[in-house]
């Protein structure tokens, strides 16, 4: 909203039945100022990349299964894979764990909050995507996700073909 207050969703509602009086208002030490519902316990994670990136004004943490599946193998994202994650995406890294819900927590990101990267895989846990808007923060969620899905089917293919230093370069 500014540089005091953010809205959050709620802990422990559906995201798909949730209404608009369930959305949280929080200051950016994470106190919740408004809302019927109580704020995610994830609040902080997301205040740590707006006060590291100012140009972010939306951030999307979640779970999605294949991204979380290279999270929980603690497997680092390749690149020079696909040319529209090249593109879209940059380099996504891989945060240490920390047990969800605090300071520490939010902390493994920090590191990582280079205008380089949008999206970080969090150990054990799921990924955390930020962008200029909502829709942009969930779009890099969603190609994440997608991504991580079709490396581990080429993988039950037997392989993963990367593309040569040149064919990277080219399409940067």
């Amino acid at each position: 909203l500014n540089d005091k207050e953010i809205l959050c969703t709620p802990t422990l509602v559906s995201k798909g039945f949730m209404k608009p009086e369930d959305i949280c208002k929080v200051d950016y030490e994470g106190k919740q100022i408004a809302g019927t519902k109580k704020r995610t316990s994830e609040v902080l994670l997301h205040l740590v990349v707006y006060k590291n990136r100012p140009d972010v004004q939306a951030v999307v943490h979640c779970h999605p299964p294949h991204a979380t599946a290279f999270a929980v193998a603690g497997e680092p994202i390749p690149k020079c894979v696909l040319p529209e994650v090249e593109v879209f995406m940059g380099e996504v890294p891989l945060a240490p764990y920390e047990t969800p819900g605090g300071n520490k927590f939010a902390e493994t990101v920090t590191p990582f909050l280079g205008h380089g990267t949008n999206t970080i895989i969090l150990s054990n846990h799921g990924t955390v995507s930020f962008g200029p808007d909502l829709e942009t923060a969930y779009w890099k969620t969603e190609i994440i996700d997608a991504y991580c899905r079709i490396l581990l089917l080429a993988k039950q293919l037997g392989r993963v073909t990367y593309l040569t230093e040149q064919q990277s370069a080219e399409l940067l």
